[in-house]
């Protein structure tokens, strides 16, 4: 699933690390939520939207994913 993690990361300079510390994780859960091979709890979905401060339909594109 396409989602925007990775560019607001790197916007926010921030490393994998760090952004698994700041929402609770293991960076091994963030690598493979940017990489789309994992699909995040709705718990993780939120505090991830919630620390950039967007929606979680925005950030994992959920318009675009169900318009396909």
């Amino acid at each position: 699933m396409p989602n925007l993690v990775k560019k607001l990361r790197l916007e926010h300079k921030l490393t994998q690390e760090e952004l698994a510390d700041k929402v609770g994780v293991t960076q091994r859960t963030i690598i493979s939520v940017e990489k789309g091979k994992y699909k995040p709890s709705l718990l993780l979905a939120y505090k991830l939207a919630c620390f950039f401060g967007i929606s979680i339909e925005d950030l994992f594109c959920l318009k675009e994913y169900l318009e396909n």
